[in-house]
């Protein structure tokens, strides 16, 4: 029997209470102004991307309270951009990975290297590409700080989906092609659904981890090049350089109404809809309250009907015919041919791979010492600790409060928004209590910075714990509870294993987060006062502010290294484990 959800569409399922779509009523014409008054207003903020550059460059943030909401809205605007972007790239990236052996062999390993390389190691290279695509436009310096945000965004999302994707039950797969289903159409009408809800969980997770590195995207220095972009993330830049504690509060009050704003409008309803994919045989004792955005929008008129047939028009695309029909026998390669294709494949990626590294023999020789490359590989392993360290603890602490939280609907709801909150603040905000803190009791920089690591990265873990005891079928926890498996039996045989495909989800995007977040982790700044701890993260943030692209590229390639041989010995012999063994099924 399937579970008993409430219903979540627009339309009203009693005929008397059917509303003729002739004149808006109330609620659309509420609704009406709060979107045409929003359009205005991002509208007179996309118009300033067509200005001249020198004049927002050089133009001052003012840290008046007055100007905040202005600063807080085109803030907004370039999250929300980057999240559309991030969206689509999820959907082409992921898929391909998981439906391609070959394709996954590349994209896997790139992806673990794109979402560890510092936010600072695109910008070297990015803005310098992006304002040479508009030349003196503030749109070039716009894209950059979008791009930015994307790269805080969309690597783990993309890493969810592909995680979802490969998790699908084998016998909802032998349906699909039970009933002929073409690729497009098991496409939409299963995987999609299956990673619905960990794509809404990582969405809400992306968005915090883009409000971590705001502070990176929209003031924009490398070398001798500075832009500083109107926005709350170079508000509070300005504000720390000024020691200007009132303002960094103002500025946490903006971010808390905005992540509560958007909270309730999109995450909210988005996470209630969500929960009709959980794949869950029994019925639940509690269900989510249904947001009061939907109870609007039902009492509506001309919206509901929009709405409804928006929708109607993407179920039809859906169902369209297109891709091969997914059969029961599928043809297969001989051992002959696999093996063939197979060698011709690895002989291409090998022969790419040695024409890159002779080119970059060639540079390297000329361009660094053996003295040079040895220093940095060793504060290579001075991160890799603090990484190390960083996802032991969050795991021993948010594993725990995670599955507590997942197990209850209502419990999970009800931490969605904290946990958004927490995951929201940037590194920044924290300098004045470590920085001082460190001076006054007179610690070590290279162990009491290593906190800042945790405040952006661990919330992927507790996140993904939750996504994934919330999709943890209830059938399975009653059958435990009718054995009576309790304590430590019921984690090691019951909810662990279940799990556990999220939470390598979660743990990688953490390490990534942390190689990420060395930046912001390994060099504080507070006033005239600047702290620095040894590692990559230092050593990257020191050249791009000296402008050193050798260095910068030094430094990348090495945590690029570090990320791959860490992905070939841990991350990818745990994923394969967990997905042959601990694939519900």
């Amino acid at each position: 029997m399937t579970a008993a959800r409430p219903d979540f569409s627009l339309s009203s399922q009693n005929p008397s209470t059917r509303l003729p779509l002739r004149h808006l009523n109330t609620a659309d014409a509420f609704l009406l102004i709060c979107v045409v008054g929003l359009a205005v207003l991002a509208g007179n903020s996309v118009r300033h991307m067509l200005a001249p550059l020198a004049a927002p460059a050089q133009a001052p943030i003012h840290l008046d309270i007055l100007y905040l909401p202005g600063y807080a809205l085109r803030t907004t605007l370039r999250m929300f951009a980057a999240l559309g972007l991030s969206l689509v790239f999820t959907f082409l990236y992921a898929t391909l990975a998981a439906k391609s052996r070959r394709a996954a062999q590349i994209l896997v390993p790139l992806l673990d290297i794109l979402q560890s390389i510092p936010i600072l190691g695109f910008l070297s290279f990015t803005v310098t590409f992006f304002l040479g695509l508009f030349p003196g436009q503030v749109l070039g310096a716009e894209l950059a700080a979008i791009f930015t945000i994307f790269t805080s965004q969309a690597w783990n999302m993309a890493f969810g989906m592909y995680q979802s994707l490969r998790s699908v039950p084998t016998e909802l797969e032998e349906a699909a092609r039970g009933f002929g289903l073409t690729a497009w159409q098991k496409f939409w009408r299963l995987e999609v659904p299956c990673a619905v809800p960990s794509l809404v969980w990582n969405s809400m997770m992306s968005m915090a981890g883009g409000w971590f590195m705001v502070v990176y995207s929209e003031t924009l220095t490398v070398g001798n090049t500075q832009i500083i972009l109107p926005g709350i993330g170079s508000y509070v830049g300005v504000a720390i350089s000024q020691q200007n504690i009132g303002a960094v509060l103002a500025a946490i009050l903006a971010m808390m109404a905005i992540i509560l704003a958007y909270d309730q409008v999109l995450f909210r309803p988005l996470t209630v809809w969500a929960s009709r994919f959980r794949l869950e045989t029994t019925v639940q004792d509690e269900a989510l309250a249904e947001p009061w955005v939907l109870r609007l929008l039902r009492r509506t008129r001309v919206l509901r009907a929009s709405i409804n047939l928006f929708l109607s028009f993407m179920r039809k695309i859906g169902s369209l015919p297109l891709g091969r029909r997914q059969g029961r026998f599928q043809p297969s390669q001989t051992t002959v041919s696999k093996r063939l294709s197979d060698g011709l494949w690895w002989g291409a990626l090998g022969l790419i791979f040695l024409c890159a590294l002779e080119q970059a023999w060639v540079y390297g020789s000329s361009a660094y010492t053996l003295g040079q490359i040895g220093h940095v590989v060793v504060l290579g392993f001075y991160t890799l600790l603090r990484v190390v360290s960083m996802l032991c603890v969050a795991s021993l602490i948010w594993v725990p409060v995670g599955v507590w939280l997942g197990l209850k609907p209502v419990r999970a709801h009800r931490a969605q928004l904290i946990v958004q909150y927490c995951a929201a603040f940037p590194a920044n905000l924290f300098f004045p209590v470590f920085v001082g803190g460190i001076i006054y009791f007179h610690l070590a920089p290279d162990i009491w910075l290593t906190p800042l690591m945790m405040l952006g990265a661990q919330w992927y873990i507790l996140f993904n714990v939750i996504g994934g005891t919330s999709s943890f079928p209830p059938n399975l926890l009653e059958v435990g509870e009718n054995f009576e498996v309790k304590g430590l039996l019921w984690w090691r045989k019951i909810i662990l294993p279940g799990i556990t495909p999220y939470y390598l989800t979660g743990a990688l995007a953490a390490s990534g987060g942390a190689w990420n977040a060395a930046i912001a982790s390994e060099v504080a700044q507070w006033g005239n006062v600047t702290l620095k701890a040894h590692g990559l993260g230092a050593y990257i943030a020191q050249a791009t502010t000296e402008g050193d692209i050798s260095e910068v590229a030094l430094g990348v390639v090495v945590m690029a290294l570090f990320v791959l041989i860490l992905n070939w010995l841990v991350w990818r012999p745990l994923s394969d484990y967990a997905h042959r063994r601990l694939k519900l099924t």
